[in-house]
């Protein structure tokens, strides 16, 4: 089977000291939809146990895959065992998966070690994905000329508009839409905010908010089985 790995922030707190992490939904969904099909593991910064939004845990309470994935034994386990993103080999991966949270922004974005392993992923034509504040992770990723992965190709991510209704501009160091546009980007999202919105350039594989989580997860597992 493919194997793909998912990558966490090991983020806590936002700029402001407001807590934040990863966000459930758009972890669960992807991972339920990918698990029957694709060896998973889980990675972060920090490895073991990184930390979940408690809001996005409270805000999802009713939902079935969301409840499930935290009680989900396997699912423990894998971040119990979570990789430090340095130990990470992209040779062993068919894809790489950023799942969102106002995180990434914060750490994953300036992240040496990140930044490398998203152009060892995309240096070898490997899925390379995300789902709403996950293309943060992609920011500071290149291709061997060094120009921006981003740059002349469609992406989505969290809108600025999504940020402002949810009050957290002052919480990150820069808005997702904002920077993808800088690095020449050409951005796409929902005719409505939090409307679901995946966009596929290539093997460039976007998701906007947590409505667009588990179309993400679909569209990475078409690209595993083109």
């Amino acid at each position: 089977m493919p194997r793909v790995l998912f990558v966490y922030t090991s983020t806590s707190k936002t700029l402001t000291g407001s807590p934040t992490g990863w966000y459930l939904p758009e972890a669960a969904h992807p991972y339920y939809v990918l698990a029957p099909h694709a060896d998973i593991d889980f990675a972060s910064p920090a490895g073991p146990n990184p930390p979940v939004d408690e809001y996005s845990v409270q805000t999802f309470k009713d939902d079935q895959e969301c409840v499930k994935f935290l009680q989900d034994a396997t699912v423990i386990s894998m971040f119990k065992n979570a990789k430090k993103l340095a130990d990470v080999k992209a040779d062993d991966y068919d894809a790489i998966f950023y799942v969102g949270g106002h995180g990434p922004v914060l750490d994953l974005a300036g992240d040496p070690t990140n930044i490398e392993l998203v152009n060892q992923f995309w240096a070898a034509g490997k899925i390379t994905s995300a789902v709403c504040h996950g293309p943060a992770a992609l920011v500071g990723g290149t291709d061997t000329s060094g120009k921006s992965i981003f740059s002349g190709r469609k992406v989505t991510g969290f809108s600025n508009t999504e940020e402002e209704i949810i009050d957290k501009v002052k919480d990150i160091p820069f808005l997702l839409e904002d920077m993808i546009k800088t690095l020449g980007g050409s951005y796409e999202k929902a005719a409505e905010p939090w409307g679901a919105k995946v966009v596929v350039d290539g093997k460039l594989i976007t998701g906007q908010n947590p409505a667009s989580a588990s179309s993400v997860g679909q569209a990475i597992l078409q690209s595993l089985k083109a």
